[in-house]
């Protein structure tokens, strides 16, 4: 919440969406937020892919988001658990699908031009941290996507 705040006058003046820990967005917020979007950041628990419906997400179609952030793949002790539940209804092709290359080849289907995605498991500070890096090098400082992986990287 702090640092949208203090990116909020900087190219996001039409920012909208959910935050979480308010309440959990519903199927038909997430397809609006996608279809409606031009970038779309998702910083949550566990697999991104695990929040939506994958028979609706792969019959949509989304060319107007360009860019898509996925800063997911944190873990609690009640994440882990909402997530070994879920994953226990479903097959393991399905869960398989939820991991993070499947997830951009799946979203480059739909529409989605540009993936920047956690390959590995992380900690909520350090993804807090690569959030703070990537709209500091993308909003204040004006540098592509491309540009900003790398700054990433280092």
């Amino acid at each position: 919440k702090e640092i949208l705040e203090k990116y909020h006058d900087l190219f996001t003046l039409q920012w909208e969406g959910v935050i979480g820990n308010i309440r959990v967005p519903s199927q038909a917020e997430w397809e609006q937020l996608l279809t409606n979007c031009s970038a779309f950041l998702f910083y949550g628990m566990e697999r991104f892919m695990s929040h939506i419906l994958l028979n609706r997400l792969v019959a949509m179609n989304v060319p107007k988001c360009h860019l898509m952030i996925l800063l997911d793949l944190m873990r609690s002790k009640k994440s882990y658990q909402r997530i070994t539940n879920s994953d226990i209804h479903k097959s393991c092709l399905h869960v398989a699908i939820e991991r993070p290359t499947e997830t951009a080849v799946l979203l480059s289907l739909i529409g989605v031009r540009s993936v920047v995605a956690n390959q590995w498991y992380t900690t909520l500070q350090e993804n807090a941290e690569r959030l703070e890096i990537l709209l500091e090098s993308l909003l204040s400082t004006g540098r592509t996507t491309g540009q900003t992986i790398r700054v990433l990287q280092k």
